[in-house]
């Protein structure tokens, strides 16, 4: 292929900018805070999950401590008759008497179990209510840290954005002014080995930083100026400059 030496020149100027670009892009897919927003919806996630369970069990024990006092309520409410009843006097047969006695012994006991159990539950509830409040209030404090990482993200963003957007115009400019087929094989190349152009600085290349044979140096030396150089080892253009050595 041939192309001007001044043209040729300019892809070096065109690497550079694509360089950029490059590094632009990395900062901004590599930016700290990405790691640990993924981490704290992570966690959020996790919490979430926790948090459907959590209320699951408080519900559910919402619904046993309600149960356990609506069977309390017959028992105390049979009790509270039967108590009214012996201390009316209304019951004069001793048998019927001691059996109401007996009735009440039982009620009592009855109820008592029945405390014992509501109790417990009680409880319960109260350390799976406590539990479920420590996940909301656990995940409201990652809200606040994640949101606060989320702005941060999004002002780098802004501002590297801004940078590529800028960049992208330099490249625009100086893509302008390189020939469409120089243009084309510079970035098929720069597709392979993201970098499509590399000076020759010295007898090396400075793309894969290899020194040129002497073989390879004489070739470049009798080449035309307009004749588009490849390295013979990374395959890259190869801009000779006048640090070349040639």
């Amino acid at each position: 292929m041939q192309a001007a030496a001044t043209a040729q020149s300019r892809l070096l100027g065109l690497q550079s900018i694509d360089t950029a670009i490059a590094q632009l892009e990395h900062r901004r897919r590599s930016l700290p805070e990405l790691a640990r927003i993924a981490e704290k919806q992570q966690v959020r996630r996790r919490q979430g999950e926790q948090l459907i369970a959590a209320n699951t069990v408080v519900s559910d024990l919402e619904g046993d401590v309600a149960k356990a006092e609506a069977d309390l309520v017959p028992v105390r409410q049979r009790l509270e008759r039967d108590q009214q009843r012996v201390n009316s006097g209304a019951v004069t047969d001793p048998k019927q008497l001691n059996a109401l006695l007996d009735e009440i012994q039982h009620l009592k006991r009855r109820i008592s179990d029945l405390e014992d159990v509501e109790l417990e539950l009680m409880e319960r509830l109260e350390e799976a209510t406590a539990g479920r409040d420590e996940i909301v209030a656990a995940r409201g404090e990652g809200e606040t840290e994640l949101r606060a990482l989320l702005a941060i993200r999004d002002e780098q963003f802004a501002e590297l954005d801004a940078e590529l957007a800028q960049r992208a115009a330099e490249r625009a400019a100086a893509a302008s002014e390189i020939p469409g087929e120089l243009i084309e094989l510079y970035d098929r190349i720069r597709a392979k080995s993201g970098t499509g152009a590399a000076a020759l600085v010295r007898r090396r290349c400075s793309g894969c930083q290899l020194e040129a044979t002497a073989a390879d140096l004489n070739r470049y030396r009798i080449a035309p100026p307009d004749e588009v150089l490849r390295c013979e080892e990374c395959n890259r253009i190869l801009v000779r400059t006048a640090e070349s050595g040639l």
